[in-house]
C-alpha cells in the first residue's frame, strides 16, 4: 500500500462519526452499561465500607485522644463533645509522672523482650517437632497445646498460684534445701513458665509455626541429611531461615500481647511495675494523688470527678501503647508476608 492510499484510510476514519455511550451500549445489548455500573457501584461500595471499618478501629482512639487533650473546663462543659476548645498537655505531664513513665517503659521493653524471644524460640522448635517427627502420643500431645488456646488462662490461676507458690522439681529442692521455692512475683517464675511453652497463648504459635513448616517440601530436609547435615543443623540452617516472616510474626504478637498482659504479669512481674500495670492501676493512682493534693479541702474536694479519671486514664493508655503503634508501623509487611506463606491448613 502506497503513501497516498495509506493518508486516505487514515481521512477516511477520522471522517466516520463517532458513536455515543449510549449508541455502543445498545449494540452490546446493554452489556457496556451493566460493565461500567458493576465497577463505579462496587467502587463506591469497597470506599463506603472501608471507610466505615476504619472508623470502627479509628473512633475509640480518637475520642481517647480528644479527651486526654481536654481542659478541666471543657470536660464540665456539655457544649464541649468532641473537639476541645480549650487544649492542654496537663494530663500527659500527669500520667507520665504517676506511671513513672521511663522507667516502666525500659523494664517492659527489656523483660517483654526476654519474655518474648524465649516464647517464640521454645515454640518453634515444639512446632517443628510436631510437623516433621512421629513420636508416640503425637495427636494427644497436639490436642493438649491446643487446649492451652481453647481455656481461659484465669480458669488455671488457682493451679497455677499453687504451683509456683510451692514450685519443686520431683521433690528435688525439698530434698535438698528442706524446702519448696517461691516463684511468685519473680521473673524467674515466668520464665520458667516460658521455656515449657505454657506462657501467654504459647499454643497459638505452636500451631502457626506447624502449619507453616508441615508446607515446606521434604526434599529440602533429605537433600540436607544426605549432604551430612543431622536433624537440628537442619532445623536451624535449612528450615528455619525460610520460617522467618512467621517467626517475626509470632514474635510480634507475643511482644504485643505480652505488653497488654495484666494476668501473668500480675501474677509474676507485680513487683516490677511494667507498663500493663502501670496502665490497669493509673485510675487508682491518680485518685489517691488527688486525694492528697486535695488535703485540707472540703469533703466533696476529696472524690476526684469521673470525667476527670477517665480523661487520665485515657492519656494513659495512649502513651501506654505508643511503642507498640510505632512496632506496627515498622512491621506490618512481616503479618502480611507470613499470612500468604503460612497457608494455614490441617
Amino acid at each position: 500500500m502506497t503513501k497516498r492510499e495509506q493518508n486516505t484510510d487514515v481521512v477516511a476514519v477520522s471522517a466516520t462519526p463517532k458513536r455515543t455511550y449510549w449508541e455502543r451500549n445498545n449494540a452490546t445489548d446493554g452489556y457496556l452499561f451493566k460493565r461500567d455500573f458493576g465497577r463505579i457501584f462496587g467502587g463506591i461500595f469497597t470506599v463506603v465500607l472501608l471507610f466505615g471499618l476504619c472508623f470502627l478501629i479509628l473512633q475509640p482512639l480518637l475520642h481517647q485522644f480528644a479527651n486526654s487533650i481536654m481542659s478541666r473546663d471543657d470536660l464540665f462543659d456539655p457544649t464541649v463533645i468532641t473537639l476541645p476548645r480549650y487544649p492542654t498537655w496537663v494530663n500527659y505531664n500527669l500520667a507520665v509522672y504517676l506511671m513513672d513513665y521511663w522507667g516502666s517503659l525500659l523494664r517492659s521493653l527489656g523483660i517483654t523482650l526476654a519474655v518474648s524471644v524465649l516464647q517464640i524460640a521454645v515454640c518453634t522448635l515444639v512446632a517443628y517437632g510436631f510437623a516433621r517427627f512421629d513420636f508416640p502420643f503425637k495427636r494427644f500431645w497436639f490436642a493438649c497445646a491446643m487446649l492451652t488456646i481453647i481455656v481461659p488462662p484465669h480458669i488455671l490461676r488457682a493451679a497455677l498460684f499453687l504451683n509456683f507458690a510451692f514450685f519443686d522439681i520431683f521433690g528435688i529442692f525439698t530434698l535438698t534445701t528442706g524446702d519448696s521455692l517461691n516463684l511468685l512475683n519473680t521473673l524467674q517464675g515466668y520464665l520458667v513458665l516460658s521455656a515449657t511453652a505454657m506462657g501467654l497463648r504459647n499454643g497459638l504459635y505452636i500451631f502457626m509455626l506447624r502449619q507453616y513448616f508441615r508446607n515446606m517440601p521434604k526434599e529440602l530436609e533429605e537433600s540436607a541429611w544426605v549432604d551430612g547435615c543431622n536433624k537440628l543443623r537442619t532445623f536451624a540452617q535449612i528450615m528455619l531461615p525460610d520460617a522467618v516472616p512467621i517467626v517475626i510474626s509470632c514474635f510480634l504478637f507475643a511482644f504485643v500481647w505480652q505488653w497488654t498482659d495484666s494476668f501473668y504479669s500480675g501474677m509474676f512481674l507485680r513487683g516490677f511495675n511494667v507498663m500493663s500495670l502501670q496502665m490497669s492501676g493509673l485510675g487508682d493512682m491518680f485518685i489517691s494523688h488527688y486525694v492528697v493534693a486535695a488535703q485540707g479541702g472540703d469533703a466533696l474536694s476529696l472524690t476526684p470527678p469521673t470525667a476527670l479519671v477517665q480523661a487520665i486514664i485515657s492519656t494513659g493508655v495512649l502513651i501506654g501503647i505508643a511503642p507498640i503503634v510505632l512496632i506496627y508501623l515498622f512491621a506490618q509487611r512481616f503479618f502480611v508476608e507470613s499470612i500468604g506463606q503460612s497457608g494455614i491448613k490441617m
